[in-house]
């Protein structure tokens, strides 16, 4: 199987079309068919970083074919949340980012503070 052919069958199993998959990732639908299509002989690390980051999958898998598809561990999954969590934040205003910034930063010292 080609990265063309594991590309294809991570984006299928997360249900996403490749406009969907190209937007997520900050790249044309172009890039998406090319590397499914397995005329990109070496995607850049960066495309494929951000690909395994949206689709959850291992790089290992997508370039060789070896060990599992899904992330599963724990650590992977928080790795998934922060990406989203980037997506997401990428969107907002400068002035809403730090407004973000400023609750999460609130949230973890009332976490960190002993009940009364």
């Amino acid at each position: 199987m080609s990265i063309g052919q594991r590309l294809k069958q991570a984006r299928k199993s997360c249900n996403m079309s490749q406009d969907v998959l190209a937007e997520k990732i900050g790249a044309s639908r172009g890039v998406i068919t090319n590397i499914e299509h397995d005329k990109i002989a070496k995607p850049q690390p960066m495309v494929i970083n951000a690909l395994c980051n949206v689709l959850g999958i291992y790089k290992e898998w997508l370039l060789d074919g070896t060990g599992p598809m899904n992330l599963s561990t724990e650590k992977d999954q928080s790795a998934k949340v922060l990406s989203e969590i980037y997506e997401q934040a990428q969107k907002l205003s400068e002035e809403e980012q730090l407004f973000i910034l400023d609750m999460i930063k609130s949230y973890t010292k009332h976490m960190k503070e002993p009940s009364v």
